[in-house]
């Protein structure tokens, strides 16, 4: 569907189907996984790794699935549904069903057509798949609380093949739906208490102080636009940031490296093809003005290619369908050279999945700017993070750290804990460097 979407032609429809199914063998996906050595307390870095994980900043829960059963066919008198959920942030479609006539075609939009998405057949696999709606694709989502789905539709019933026309149409049997406010304070409420307790049990078994926030003091990060006068250098890095929407309802954050087709994210975020698959990446998805709440226009790409993962340098290397569409955000470069404690930095990410932010200052660091505390702690395996307390939440995993001097990027964000931290870059760039061209 959302892709390349294949066209169903003439009446051969109803006899014979070629199937199109995206596949990866398992040499084009790369993932390593390494002898963990013993730590603190008597676990092993793969255990501390696993506490870890529950502590990370991410993916973010930020809606739920809704079974629904509407139908849009060719005998109806229908053309059209709108699925209303007041007070969700997006409406994103799931379709059992979409099978259409030459020329006909689906679009899925906004009340007032400001976003709009449009949709020819799907190839499925199979006839006997399509008439037992097995499988399904999902939809791009609308934002807001509103999505009116049409079937457009060139002519009409001459082609002779009656009752037949009955299994033609569309059939929508979930949707994604964000959450309100409300329950996306509630939500962020219990995912908090969740990863506070990952956290203190990881500064537990490491001999530590308890530490129970990601925000580490007070919450320093701004909206990225309040940088684009005062760092107009950071806040141009922040354009080629991308906020995930994961399978319909979760979150995390990715960014182009280099010029070509290639995001990176965390393996925690997603790992596999047909999650990359059902992968949005939200381009330019920031405050229009410091400190407000309108956004500007989004740009929305599905992921394509899974390129490179590894569990425990917590990466995935990636690619994105209609990379034309967002080329012109830019990209950031990295740096693969040793990095030495207190250098500064800053952290462009999506917390909680909000539009871009910049973590710069910090109220914990000597001089009021984020700057890396050790350059060698410990991530999933030993020695493999640099650390800071930047400030960083839910939904910021995958986020770039980068270098306030050169402004490349040194490491991938994936935990919380305060400090935070991120895999050191010189690390992943030797697991990734023959795919970015």
């Amino acid at each position: 569907m959302r892709r390349t979407m294949g066209t169903i032609v003439g009446l051969s429809i109803m006899l014979a189907m070629t199937g199109v199914a995206y596949a990866a063998t398992s040499s084009a996906i790369h993932a390593s996984k390494s002898p963990a050595p013993a730590v603190k307390a008597g676990l092993s870095i793969s255990d501390i790794g696993e506490l870890r994980e529950a502590a990370a900043n991410g993916p973010e829960t930020v809606g739920k699935l809704v079974d629904v059963s509407k139908t849009l066919d060719y005998l109806g008198a229908a053309h059209s549904m709108t699925l209303h959920y007041p007070g969700a942030s997006y409406v994103k479609v799931h379709f059992s069903r979409l099978l259409m006539l030459p020329g006909d075609y689906l679009t899925i939009a906004s009340p007032d057509k400001t976003e709009s998405y449009a949709y020819d057949a799907q190839p499925l696999l199979g006839l006997n798949d399509l008439l037992s709606n097995t499988g399904g694709e999902w939809g791009m989502s609308i934002t807001g609380d509103t999505a009116v789905v049409t079937l457009h539709r060139t002519e009409s019933d001459t082609l002779g093949i009656g009752s037949a026309l009955g299994q033609l149409g569309v059939v929508v049997n979930q949707v994604a739906r964000g959450f309100t406010p409300t329950e996306r304070a509630a939500q962020h409420d219990a995912d908090d208490a969740s990863r506070d307790k990952a956290i203190k049990a990881v500064a537990t078994a490491e001999g530590q102080d308890s530490r129970t926030e990601s925000v580490c003091g007070s919450d320093d990060s701004v909206d990225a636009v309040c940088y684009e006068s005062s760092d107009p250098v950071a806040y141009k890095a922040s354009k080629a940031v991308a906020r995930l929407l994961i399978n319909g309802t979760e979150l995390c954050t990715a960014w182009r490296i280099g010029p070509t087709d290639r995001l990176l994210t965390d393996h925690h975020c997603f790992s596999t093809l047909a999650d990359t698959h059902n992968t949005e990446a939200w381009f330019n998805y920031e405050c229009a003005a410091c400190g407000g709440y309108a956004t500007l226009a989004t740009t929305k790409v599905w992921g394509d290619h899974i390129f490179a993962t590894d569990a425990n340098l917590d990466f995935t290397l990636f690619s994105v369908h209609n990379f034309a569409y967002v080329k012109p955000f830019g990209y950031l470069n990295i740096s693969t050279a040793s990095v030495k404690a207190g250098t500064e930095l800053y952290i462009p990410q999506h917390p909680e999945g909000d539009p871009t932010e910049i973590a710069m200052s910090s109220d914990e660091d000597n001089g009021g700017d984020c700057k890396v505390d050790d350059p060698t702690a410990d991530g999933f395996i030993a020695n493999s993070d640099v650390s800071y307390y930047c400030d960083t939440q839910g939904g910021s995993s995958g986020s770039p750290v980068i270098d306030r001097t050169t402004n490349r990027v040194i490491a991938l964000h994936h935990f919380g804990g305060c400090p935070n931290s991120g895999v050191r870059i010189s690390l992943i760039y030797p697991k990734i460097k023959k795919y970015l061209g």
